[in-house]
C-alpha cells in the first residue's frame, strides 16, 4: 500500500473527485478525514469507507471559516494521531454566464473557497508539518486556471490564483521539507458540470465531450491516482509541480474551444456572445 498508516485531510470530499480521493487513498492504506460541509455527504462517504474496510472519519466544516479550519486540523491531530496530507480539493464556482453578470457576492464566494482555503489550511497546518519537518499540500486546481474557456472568468481567475500560489508555497516550504503540488483536472461528471456548461442537457454534453481529445469527461479515479502519486513518497522530490489530468486538451489545439471554427453549437458562452453581438438578450437564462 502506498498510503501505508499515511493521516490526510481531504476537503470538500462528499462528492466528486474529493469523495474518489478519499476513498482511493483508504485503499491505498491512509487513515483519512472526510471534510465537507455538507453532513449528510461528508459523513455517508466516511461511512462507506468504513463498510469497504478503510479508516476514515467525517469533520464537518466551512473551508472559508478560520475557526473551522482550525478544527478540522485539531481534529486529525486528535483523532489518528498526527497529519502527513492535505488535499485541498473543496471548490465551487458560478454559472457559465458573461462576467459583468456575476454578483459580488458570488464572486467573494468563489475566492473564498478556492483561494482563502489554502491561507487556512497552511496557516494551521504549516506549524505542525514544520515541527514534523515533513507534509504533503495537494491542490485540486482546474485546467481553466492554464487554458481558461469563456463564460467562467471568475473561476478560471480563481483557479489561477490557487495553482500560482500553490507554487509559491511550494518554493517557501520547501526548506522545511513541505512539498506542494496541483493538479490541474479537465471538466469531470461531478456536481459542478452543470454549472460549468450552463446547463446540463445530453445534447450539449455531447458537445462539451468532443473539445476533449480522448473523448470523455474526467472521472474521480482519474484525479484520485494522481493525488496518490504526489501524496506517496515517490513523490519525495517533486514539490511545485501542476499535473494535467486534461486528456490531452492542453495540448492539442485541434480540439481547443476557443480554434474550433464551428461555433454554431450552443454552448452557453457562444450563444449569449452572438446575441449580445447582435444586441439582443445578453443571456438564455433571461429568456
Amino acid at each position: 500500500m502506498r498510503l501505508e498508516n499515511k493521516i490526510a485531510i481531504v476537503t470538500g470530499a462528499g462528492s466528486g473527485f474529493g469523495a474518489g480521493i478519499a476513498a482511493r487513498f483508504a485503499q491505498e492504506g491512509a487513515k483519512v478525514v472526510v471534510n465537507d460541509i455538507n453532513v449528510d455527504n461528508g459523513e455517508r462517504v466516511a461511512h462507506e469507507i468504513v463498510a469497504a474496510g478503510g479508516r476514515a472519519r467525517f469533520c464537518a466544516g466551512d473551508v472559508t471559516k478560520d475557526a473551522d479550519v482550525s478544527r478540522l486540523i485539531a481534529f486529525a491531530l486528535a483523532g489518528f494521531g498526527d497529519l502527513d496530507i492535505v488535499v485541498n480539493n473543496a471548490g465551487t464556482t458560478h454559472r457559465n454566464r458573461p462576467m459583468l453578470d456575476v454578483p459580488e457576492d458570488e464572486f467573494d464566494r468563489i475566492y473564498a473557497v478556492n483561494v482563502k482555503s489554502l491561507y487556512l489550511t497552511a496557516k494551521h497546518a504549516v506549524p505542525h508539518f514544520r515541527r514534523k519537518k515533513s507534509g504533503v499540500f495537494i491542490t485540486i486546481a482546474s485546467t481553466a486556471g492554464v487554458r481558461p474557456r469563456p463564460g467562467l472568468t471568475w473561476y478560471n481567475g480563481s483557479k489561477g490564483a490557487a495553482i500560482v500560489t500553490s507554487r509559491s508555497m511550494a518554493a517557501e516550504l520547501a526548506p522545511d521539507n513541505i512539498r506542494v503540488n496541483v493538479i490541474n483536472p479537465v471538466a469531470g461528471d461531478t456536481p459542478l458540470l452543470a454549472q460549468f456548461m450552463g446547463e446540463d442537457t445530453p445534447e450539449l454534453r455531447a458537445k462539451f465531450v468532443a473539445t476533449i481529445p480522448l473523448g470523455r469527461l474526467s472521472l474521480p479515479s482519474d484525479i484520485a491516482t494522481a493525488a496518490v502519486f504526489f501524496a506517496s513518497d515517490e513523490a519525495g522530490f517533486i514539490t511545485g509541480t501542476c499535473l494535467e489530468v486534461d486528456a490531452g486538451l492542453r495540448g492539442n489545439r485541434d480540439h481547443d474551444l476557443f480554434q474550433q471554427r464551428d461555433k454554431s453549437w450552443s454552448v452557453p458562452y457562444f450563444t449569449w456572445r452572438r446575441q449580445d453581438r447582435a444586441g439582443r438578450s445578453r443571456s438564455p437564462a433571461r429568456r
